[in-house]
């Protein structure tokens, strides 16, 4: 048996459980007698194109445990989205280091990568073996029940939401936080899960699965607000009117756009502000907050699942198993069995790349403003043990003496 070299990747955002996907390829890797060494790219395929490598066979196995218990990607990664010709740039680095099996840990344009390059692969009849390990916060990914990086960042979602509607209570207004998801509600929808009471918040949940009215919006505030004497919102990053504009535009002069000419949903606390003027000026109530929680819910490094944490090791795992005992190139793909159990399968690149998963309409309640019990269910074991919980003082109330004043 001859031997090769192997190259695990990371591309796009960190989430609180990547290095379990890496340190489980690496450690998988290390164990097959025709491995001559593992390499790493420092950030994605930039570090590829760039030949900027780290050679993981020399790392040891108690450091890598260490590293995988951490958030973020220890790798480092890139936003750069490869076409043809960056991919054909790095299928000749591919080679020319002598890289026989090529693992990508990402989300939708990750999975694009992969397929491109096994095209290249396939066609310049060079045995180069590619296999997609998914990951994503946002679990938009086809195919695969749910993606690693998701779990954690739900349960921090569910957690951040337990906190703000317990804040909200004290001291009641309305409450508007902004949650990353440009075309996918899921991890907005994760709100729900902080729920205990039935008056608790989340009270409104909107999700980019359904368009966004500003006169809808402002009645639901004030119908929540006037039944219980506070409203909190949850609002994805990506709610948009029925043109598909994203709201974030109508209600600024201008906005940001990122490397890739996308209106700039990410890193601002725009829509969140606009949203609370706008309550403000049209419902005229005074005590009204708004926060983004941005970048915190992507590695927050106090909130992972362990279910999640077990999960993005496996999937790593696994995808070398598939290299190494297959013959097919392919995406690492998750699928629910039972009431909570998992298995794998190795599913067709062109299944997942570069399409994008939303929530499916069971999920969504008929006013597209809360979640069903169906999607409650469907999260719950994701989010992991231990999750914390929130009680009340029972209002067993005084008889006033003087009376109302």
């Amino acid at each position: 048996m001859s031997q090769t070299k192997v190259l695990v990747a990371q591309g796009g955002g960190p989430t609180a459980v990547i290095n379990q996907s890496i340190v489980g390829t690496v450690l998988e890797a290390r164990k097959f007698r025709n491995v001559e060494l593992v390499y790493g790219a420092h950030h994605g395929v930039r570090g590829i194109v760039d030949e900027e490598f780290l050679d993981l066979t020399q790392e040891t196995s108690h450091n890598l445990e260490m590293v995988g218990h951490t958030p973020s990607s220890g790798l480092g990664s890139t936003r750069d989205k490869p076409d043809l010709k960056y991919c054909q740039e790095i299928f000749k680095v591919l080679k020319a280091h002598g890289i026989g099996y090529f693992f990508y840990v990402g989300g939708n344009d990750s999975s694009d990568t992969v397929r491109i390059v096994s095209e290249e692969a396939h066609k310049a009849g060079y045995p180069l073996r590619s296999i997609h390990i998914p990951k994503t916060i946002d679990n938009d990914l086809m195919v695969n029940d749910h993606t690693p990086g998701f779990p954690s960042a739900a349960r921090f979602v569910a957690q951040a939401f337990m906190g703000a509607n317990l804040d909200n209570a004290a001291l009641p207004g309305v409450y508007i936080a902004v949650v990353m998801g440009r075309h996918a509600g899921f991890l907005t929808a994760a709100s729900a899960l902080g729920k205990k009471f039935p008056d608790d918040g989340p009270h409104l949940i909107y999700l980019p699965e359904r368009p966004f009215h500003r006169a809808q919006f402002l009645s639901d505030v004030k119908a929540v607000y006037e039944k219980y004497g506070r409203c909190v919102v949850a609002v994805s990053e990506g709610i948009h009117d029925e043109t598909g504009e994203p709201i974030i535009t109508k209600l600024m002069d201008q906005v940001e756009h990122d490397a890739h000419g996308n209106v700039q949903l990410s890193g601002t606390g725009a829509l969140a502000d606009r949203l609370c003027d706008l309550v403000k000026k049209e419902l005229k109530i005074t005590r009204v907050r708004g926060d983004t929680f941005g970048y915190l819910q992507r590695s927050f490094i106090g909130c992972v699942s362990d279910v999640d944490a077990r999960e993005a090791r496996e999937v790593g795992e696994k995808a070398v198993q598939y290299a190494m005992w297959g013959d097919t190139d392919g995406s690492v793909t998750i699928h629910r069995t039972g009431f909570y159990s998992v298995d794998y399968q190795l599913s067709p690149l062109t299944a997942v790349a570069g399409k994008t998963r939303v929530m499916p309409d069971e999920f969504i309640t008929a006013s597209g403003n809360d979640v069903t019990d169906a999607f409650r269910l469907y999260l719950r074991p994701l989010l992991g043990s231990g999750m914390p919980d929130a009680f009340r003082l029972r209002l067993n109330r005084v008889p006033k003496i003087l009376g109302a004043r």
